[in-house]
């Protein structure tokens, strides 16, 4: 009997029966709870789709045919069969393998995803460049887990329609989209849908009727609403695609047999596939949201180690809850992230209240700005990473309008073992530059409370910056209080050096204060607190104070706080400050700033930041107590032999 281990690429696989893929799945399925049992992971939508994978690679030619994953959450099967087994074991840990697709980590990565629905746009690309360059291999995009709500995905499927391109887009249709309809009569049309001979018969009378302009294009337009009527692939026929489906996707044999039989077919096709998320392991059949995306877990309970702290998403549902009881206008919403962004209770408390929109980011923006204009409060809980996908809306929808909307962004800063397609490691710099937007960071639950209460009476719009995990309990006073836009606190004073830091760094800021007493060196803490506006007044009284600051921020360097204080302190508004990165990992710049104060700039350097642990990656950038110390250190004695 075959074994996963005995499999190192496709090719292993091609000559294998019907019952050995079928055993080759539970090998698969085996190994994938096994290993994110440890490392953690996205667990459910991989499980969902093992064999609809094993038929995927024992039909094409990978990697000369092209998959495309979209999201790529639910590639680890894909991962197991084309070679990297032996590095499974460390999925998403430093040195190990990534979590998502990657072109740069194997060649059956065909292309590199972490976003969602960008597979069917990515395979008309490799489409079209096949054509162009005069080649016939194979193109097949996976779509799933509620791709398709996001507007690119129906960009593509407009587009591959248009263009008429052989191609095959399989829907993964997990009951996160729309069919329930499988069964004997699902699996009849699609035999005979996917027929060659049938396929044939359909392009010769299209041809005849296409000879006689009028009549003719209103017969074929009745034929192709018939088809569809039978079955739920109306929306995808008027696209253009062919459909076939709702077929069983944890049925092997049947799935090869179709998978060969659109090969034959020309132009785009469609084929809709039925598969249950968590296959083949209870506790993520069950919790399949909870399983979407899991850290480690014990495999034969399924249940995940207790955090006694309480977490950043948490304490924000739970306060947008208590400040919706008081204020009817409130409104809570997400895309496609309740449990995610805490706001599943929100939901519970109050369903008329509380919109999900789906995987719609853009939609989820301008959807809020005009329940604004009518007096509504929206709060939008959205990634730091996802809210990229929106940039022109809360420019022109929102900042360009001054519409009073509440944009938290949950997992600001590293997020971890998801790694360089999930890190918010952007959103001060592309934030800051966009007149009328307040951007604010806790440090800890008290502000974090007192930031969303405020920016639901500032009548402006309003971004909250937060990190994934758990929060700092510095005052458990529940009473929320208004705060002055704009000002930050020196928490302690200072002569030697000021350390200014924002939302998560000014923990290991206070700490790093304390370590450096015991080198003699006395160093003040500013909490910033806002990104933008800027408390100007704090940042020139104790930087001019001390002559020397260090400034410190979970975010790039380029266009961060860091800077922007660098201009302030140097006396301009505009221009590059000098100086040069330190080091190859340790994202700090540093620049003489002309007779007022040395700004030494800490924050990630012109890199994307790899997955792996979170408290590790910020040690390895110099993020933490230890690294904020060392350059403090280094800061005081430059042009100062006496210290």
């Amino acid at each position: 009997m075959v074994k996963l281990k005995e499999i190192q690429s496709p090719e292993d696989i091609k000559d294998l029966s019907v019952k050995e893929l079928e055993n080759l799945a539970s090998d698969i399925r085996e190994k994938i709870i096994s290993s994110t049992s440890v490392c953690g992971g996205h667990i459910a939508p991989s499980l969902g789709v093992v064999e609809l994978t094993i038929a995927l690679h024992y039909v094409l030619d990978s990697p000369r045919d092209k998959i495309i994953w979209d999201v790529g959450h639910q590639a680890y099967a894909h991962k197991l069969l084309t070679g990297r087994q032996n590095k499974f074991n460390k999925l998403r840990a430093r040195g190990g393998i990534s979590g998502f697709p990657k072109r740069s980590e194997s060649k059956y990565d065909a292309f590199g995803v972490g976003h969602s629905s960008t597979s069917i746009s990515a395979a008309l690309g490799f489409a079209a460049a096949r054509d162009l360059n005069g080649d016939d291999y194979e193109v097949v995009a996976v779509i799933g887990d509620g791709a398709l709500t996001g507007g690119l995905a129906y960009e593509g499927l407009n587009n591959a329609g248009h263009l008429k391109k052989n191609m095959t887009v399989i829907l993964n249709d997990n009951k996160m989209f729309i069919s329930k309809k499988v069964g004997a009569m699902g699996e009849y049309l699609t035999r005979i849908l996917t027929s060659k001979s049938l396929s044939k018969f359909e392009s010769k009378v299209n041809k005849i009727l296409k000879r006689h302009p009028g009549w003719g294009e209103e017969v074929i337009k009745l034929g192709k609403r018939s088809k569809a009527i039978l079955t739920p692939g109306m929306l995808f026929e008027e696209l253009g695609f062919s459909y076939f489906g709702p077929v069983d996707g944890h049925n092997t044999e049947g799935l090869i047999y179709k998978l060969e039989k659109l090969k034959e077919i020309e132009g785009p096709k469609l084929l809709h596939v039925i598969t249950k998320k968590g296959k083949g392991y209870k506790p993520a059949e069950d919790n399949p949201e909870i399983f979407h995306g899991t850290g480690s877990f014990d495999p034969a309970t399924g249940k995940s180690p207790k955090s006694s702290s309480e977490k950043y998403q948490d304490i924000f549902g739970d306060a947008l809850i208590e400040l919706a009881a008081g204020n009817k206008n409130i409104c809570a919403i997400t895309a496609a992230m309740e449990a995610g962004t805490g706001l599943k209770k929100f939901a519970e408390q109050f369903p008329e209240r509380f919109f999900d929109v789906g995987i719609a980011e853009q939609h989820a923006l301008t959807f809020a700005a005009a329940l604004s204009c009518e007096g509504i409060v929206p709060v939008c809980a959205i990634y730091s990473t996802f809210i990229q996908r929106a940039y022109d809306q809360i420019i022109h929808d929102i900042a360009l309008q001054n519409l009073p909307v509440v944009m938290a962004l949950d997992r600001a800063g590293i997020v971890g073992e998801d790694g360089p397609t999930h890190h918010g490691n952007f959103d001060i710099s592309f934030l800051t530059c966009i007149p009328n937007l307040t951007v604010m960071a806790p440090s800890d639950k008290k502000e974090m409370r007192d930031m969303l209460y405020s920016a639901t009476l500032y009548k402006k719009p309003v971004t909250i910056r937060y990190p994934r995990g758990a929060a700092d309990i510095t005052d458990d006073s529940d009473k929320f209080k208004k705060l002055e836009r704009g000002k930050g606190k020196e928490l302690v004073k200072g002569k030697d050096i000021t350390i200014m830091a924002l939302g998560s760094m000014v923990g290991p800021a206070l700490s790093a204060a304390e370590l450096l007493k015991k080198d003699g060196i006395d160093a003040g803490v500013v909490n910033l607190m806002f990104a933008k506006p800027l408390d100007t007044e704090l940042i020139l009284k104790t930087g001019l104070k001390t002559k020397k600051v260090l400034t410190v921020e979970e975010n790039m360097i380029t266009g961060g706080i860091g800077q922007q204080i660098s201009y302030l302190l140097s006396g301009q508004v505009s221009g590059q400050v000098s100086g040069q990165v330190s080091g190859k990992k340790s994202g700090q710049r540093s620049g003489e700033i002309s007779g007022r104060a040395d700004v030494t700039v800490m924050g990630f350097p012109d890199e994307f930041i790899t997955y792996g642990d979170a408290q590790g990656l910020r040690k390895e950038y110099g993020l933490d107590v230890d690294g904020i110390s060392k350059i403090a250190r280094l800061a005081v004695k430059k042009n100062n032999p006496d210290s």
